[in-house]
């Protein structure tokens, strides 16, 4: 899913790389291999986050073979947690061009994160997607879906309709400015959030000195004076969130940078300790070889 859909994002999502493909698609008779650095203000979890803003940085490397097979490393650093790497992460996947409108695509990825992670997905170690893209006339529709799976099991669906606009050169006929806004919206379950909420339980049972009563909304009642709340996942499939994403990209024959706005809307049973309304800025610079 294009977090891109972060594989996130982050996607996360397990987080994926945006930018290889549109420069992969200069020249798909060799091996390439696609190196990324990207920095976000905060991190999206198919539009959701935690009430803690989580800003970050990523590294990622892609080898893409001319058969369309990939494999793909990533480490991430939260910039405000801890001293060490915050996730890594290992994919492999295949796209095929089945003609010029259409491509789809399956992939895998495994993720590692330090105990009491302060992500949601830290529950979700598995990810498996399959996408499909159609260039229309006058813009490209992505249908992708998610199934994460590990000490808890999520199925995520997104429908996301974009278009490329060139704007032009910048300093010489090499270069490229360009701008692609899409509008994406995501279903999904949310069993995730249970082992996220029993982590910040305990770790606010720990932290404090009050007496959590496990109550829909216990408040410790010793000096810590903390209130622990349990949420419960919804289990049925429903509207998670309206993601709305303006990216800018410079690109030259080897290397692409880009800074991308992105706006969400949570739906109205998606389950969340943090505003409804979410900001995310990015920078990434992808450079191939």
């Amino acid at each position: 899913m294009k977090l891109l859909s972060l594989s996130v994002i982050i996607c996360l999502l397990s987080i994926k790389v945006k930018a290889q493909k549109d420069i992969d698609s200069a020249d798909t008779k060799k091996t390439t291999i696609t190196l990324a650095a990207i920095y976000s203000n905060n991190v999206s979890y198919y539009g959701q986050t935690t009430a803690e803003k989580l800003p970050y940085v990523l590294a990622n490397a892609t080898v893409r073979l001319p058969v369309g097979l990939y494999f793909s490393a990533g480490a991430y650093k939260l910039l405000s947690v801890g001293s060490g790497i915050s996730e890594t992460d290992l994919g492999v996947g295949y796209d095929h061009d089945f003609n010029e409108r259409f491509t789809a695509g399956v992939g895998y990825s495994r993720s590692f994160y330090p105990k009491s992670s302060p992500l949601l997905q830290a529950s979700n170690e598995n990810n498996l997607n399959v996408t499909a893209d159609y260039n229309w006339p006058w813009f490209k529709s992505s249908l992708s879906a998610d199934y994460a799976f590990g000490q808890e099991s999520d199925v995520f669906a997104g429908l996301t309709n974009s278009k490329l606009i060139e704007l032009g050169t910048l300093f010489s006929k090499e270069d490229l400015l360009s701008i692609e806004p899409s509008i994406e919206i995501v279903a999904g379950t949310q069993h995730f959030l249970k082992t996220y909420t029993e982590q910040k339980n305990k770790k606010n049972n720990g932290n404090g000195n009050g007496n959590g009563n496990g109550n829909s909304n216990g408040n410790g009642n010793g000096n810590g004076n903390s209130t622990i709340t349990t949420t419960l996942p919804a289990t049925s499939f429903e509207l998670l969130s309206y993601n709305f994403k303006i990216p800018l990209s410079y690109s030259r024959s080897s290397y692409m940078a880009e800074v991308s706005y992105q706006f969400s809307i949570l739906g109205a049973n998606a389950i969340t300790e943090a505003k409804r309304q979410q900001s995310f800025i990015s920078l990434g610079l992808y450079y191939q070889f």
